[in-house]
């Protein structure tokens, strides 16, 4: 346990959730269909993160991978094996009880209420809004790399981690497919673009396939996550972030994929990463800070 605390925080946040799975792999093991081939998958994200914690200053091209690539891959994989993991650990889908609170707050369902604004510009933005959740932590970690911003950077890398990683947690505890299925029986138009939109809503379904990660919005959390980031430590961007990102949080209802309430517990998810992600950050250059007076 010592030891993990002693890695970076970014480091060590990626072993202890990997491991976590690799735990629920193990537990759950005649429930999950795939369990041999997951076991493997986080064995391989922990033996991934090991090696490049030793290798990574052997050369630039380590040291970027273990910077920017690895992290990018661990959270790709991570995510895609939720597929196997969240319908077999709880299977009880609350995707009911998320469609009364929407209905409770607003007299009726926001993805139906929408349709009377949609036209296919719209929605060609939005859906362009929505997939630049998948660029948003990478060009700003690029950017304070490119800076020779390493401390902004080290700690970015964390939190937007550890905010990834919450929301996961989240599919698991709180399973929900959202309302571009659970109320597709309510809508009475499709969601088409004018160009962007289709190949766009086709690409992010062969990526993400069908999982259960809706509550909580994860697009939410991590994309204000970012925008607080870009706010702290790089002010041009946080400029050129601040509207997309408020395009983004409309677009999850907008194009179906999240209730309302899910992008409410989203902005809890974003309050509570960078709450205690700093605490503990804070907390670890303290306990640095301590060990190096003592040597």
């Amino acid at each position: 346990m010592k030891r993990l605390f002693n890695l970076r925080p970014a480091d060590a946040v990626t072993i202890v959730f990997a491991g976590m799975l690799l735990f629920i792999a193990l537990i759950f093991n005649s429930s999950i269909p795939n369990r041999l081939l997951l076991i493997v998958t986080y064995l391989a994200v922990l033996a991934g993160q090991f090696i490049l914690i030793k290798v990574k200053d052997k050369n630039r091209f380590l040291r970027f991978t273990y910077d920017l690539i690895f992290p990018v891959v661990s959270v790709l994989v991570l995510f895609d094996s939720l597929e196997w993991v969240v319908h077999y650990v709880n299977p009880k889908d609350i995707d009911p009880l998320l469609v009364r609170l929407d209905y409770m707050i607003f007299g009726n369902h926001p993805t139906v209420m929408l349709e009377a604004i949609m036209n296919p510009i719209l929605t060609d933005i939005l859906q362009t809004a929505y997939s630049t959740y998948y660029f948003l932590p990478v060009v700003l970690g690029i950017t304070l790399l490119r800076n020779n911003q390493r401390k902004e950077f080290d700690r970015s890398l964390f939190l937007i981690l550890f905010c990834f990683y919450l929301s996961y947690i989240g599919y698991i505890i709180w399973p929900a497919l959202g309302p571009r299925f659970e109320l597709a029986y309510l809508q009475t138009q499709r969601l088409e673009g004018f160009l962007i939109a289709e190949p766009l809503q086709n690409l992010l379904n062969r990526l993400e396939g069908i999982k259960r990660d809706a509550f909580p919005s994860g697009h939410t959390g991590v994309a204000l996550t970012v925008l607080y980031l870009a706010y702290r430590y790089k002010r041009t961007l946080f400029l050129i972030y601040l509207p997309v990102v408020g395009l983004l949080l409309f677009s999850t209802v907008y194009c179906r994929y999240h209730y309302v309430v899910d992008v409410i517990a989203g902005v809890v998810l974003a309050i509570a990463a960078i709450f205690f992600g700093e605490a503990y950050y804070k907390w670890q250059e303290k306990r640095e800070g301590v060990d190096n007076e003592r040597l």
